[in-house]
């Protein structure tokens, strides 16, 4: 098994790409411009930081809730009268088996309660957290009509730059040029 099997091992080209986005920031954008882009970057992280931690609070309140509701449940079945014998119609008679202590909440559910619970709360908080960051931080790029023109501008040549050092990487850097003449052949 190779280092690349894994998603997070494989060599990429984010330095390149991060290099080239840097080199757009720099010199396509006003100083304006890049407080705004910073602006909106905090906010969604800001975002879904509270979100998540909002998130993880609902999961362990719920998980503590489901957790005493099961106990209480447990306590009632345990203390509630239950017939210990059957009767049929032949005239025998069967005992039934307690299974009181198969019903007990062991702490082993308890941890997989709040474990998955936390976890739940923390996914949802999170990912509603990015999203109202993302909604909060688009309007602040839209605030301004030329800032938002200028960003659009900066990101339409990166993306045309990114696309166009992917073709060369295709077609082996031989350019769009030669690979449009062997289209024609």
């Amino acid at each position: 098994m190779s280092a690349s099997s894994f998603a997070a091992l494989r060599p990429n080209a984010s330095d390149e790409i991060s290099k080239l986005a840097e080199e757009h920031f720099k010199h396509d954008l006003l100083d304006s411009d890049r407080d705004v882009l910073k602006s909106a970057a905090s906010k969604i992280g800001t975002h879904a930081t509270i979100g998540s931690v909002l998130g993880l609070g609902l999961g362990l309140f719920l998980a503590f809730r489901v957790r005493s509701s099961r106990m209480q449940m447990f306590n009632a079945y345990r203390t509630a009268e239950k017939p210990a014998w059957v009767k049929f119609a032949d005239g025998r008679e069967e005992a039934i088996p307690d299974i009181t202590p198969l019903v007990k909440p062991s702490t082993l559910g308890d941890v997989f309660t709040y474990l998955f619970f936390s976890t739940g709360g923390l996914f949802l908080g999170g990912e509603t957290g990015l999203l109202t960051g993302s909604g909060s931080a688009g309007r602040t790029i839209t605030r301004d009509p030329e800032s938002r023109q200028r960003i659009e501008t900066a990101f339409a040549k990166f993306r045309a730059e990114v696309l166009r050092k992917e073709a060369d990487a295709l077609d082996g850097g031989k350019g769009v040029g030669s690979v449009l003449e062997k289209l024609k052949l």
